[in-house]
């Protein structure tokens, strides 16, 4: 059980100080009787009407964005715009963060949820969860690059990495370019930019367009962002170790 001055809180209803005026006011109810108390206890499916809109309580909250270049994928910075600022001031629940990272000049798919549990599975090695991207390289990519990725590889600093798939898009051996799609299980610091520098390459551009069986949607612009229901959930630990946990997801009000 919550208080409901959090209930309300949480649910983006107000500010604390804002969500006591309401309750003060009269105007909540919860199970069909009016509450003045702050300190109220109430149950997580209580019926709760704030001037007669029902708020309808919800732990866990889950997005998918398309992350442009130029944005931290962190909750808060002085200087610098993060992910966090491109949704609404009514979506930021309460401890909503970036699951993972994607660097500041990286693009692509990138979720947000303030559940703990699955972005850890998300992101730990053990889960294998599978992370697709799309690189443009300075380079010509060939199949001996694809061998090296496909047994894994051990960093100059000793880091040793898992085996990734590589695939070859494109070759343009006159521009010494190349792109390719990679898949990797892991996510360890810049960890596509220095595999594909082991190999004798570099990337110039990098996009992430999957997470377990979860395509980056091809109509959503850099920058937009969706919820996501449990349907998407079922596709992001599709190809994984994860067994996810029956619980309530955000739905778009």
């Amino acid at each position: 059980m919550l208080r409901l001055d959090k209930f309300l809180a949480n649910m983006k209803v107000g500010s604390r100080s804002q969500v006591h005026e309401i309750i003060k006011a009269g105007q909540v109810t919860v199970n069909g009787k009016v509450c003045r108390s702050a300190k109220q206890k109430v149950k997580e499916d209580a019926e709760v009407l704030v001037n007669g809109q029902a708020v309808v309580y919800q732990q866990y909250h889950y997005f998918l964005l398309n992350k442009p270049a130029g944005v931290l994928s962190a909750t808060e910075d002085s200087r610098q715009k993060t992910v966090l600022d491109l949704l609404k001031d009514q979506d930021r629940y309460q401890k909503i963060a970036p699951v993972g990272r994607l660097d500041k000049d990286t693009t692509g798919l990138l979720l947000l949820t303030n559940d703990g549990q699955l972005a850890h599975q998300l992101l730990a090695p053990e889960y294998h969860v599978p992370k697709t991207y799309y690189a443009l390289l300075a380079g010509v990519a060939d199949e001996e690059t694809a061998k090296a990725i496909a047994a894994g590889l051990t960093l100059k600093d000793g880091t040793e990495l898992k085996p990734g798939q590589l695939k070859i898009l494109r070759q343009d051996k006159d521009q010494e370019q190349s792109e390719i799609e990679i898949t990797i299980t892991e996510g360890k610091y810049h960890q596509v930019k220095r595999m594909i520098a082991a190999v004798g390459n570099r990337v110039e551009g990098l996009h992430r367009s999957r997470i377990g069986s979860m395509d980056l949607p091809a109509d959503l612009a850099p920058g937009q962002w969706r919820w996501l229901n449990a349907s998407d959930l079922s596709l992001l630990t599709m190809r994984s170790n994860i067994r996810p946990r029956p619980c309530e997801v955000s739905t778009q009000p």
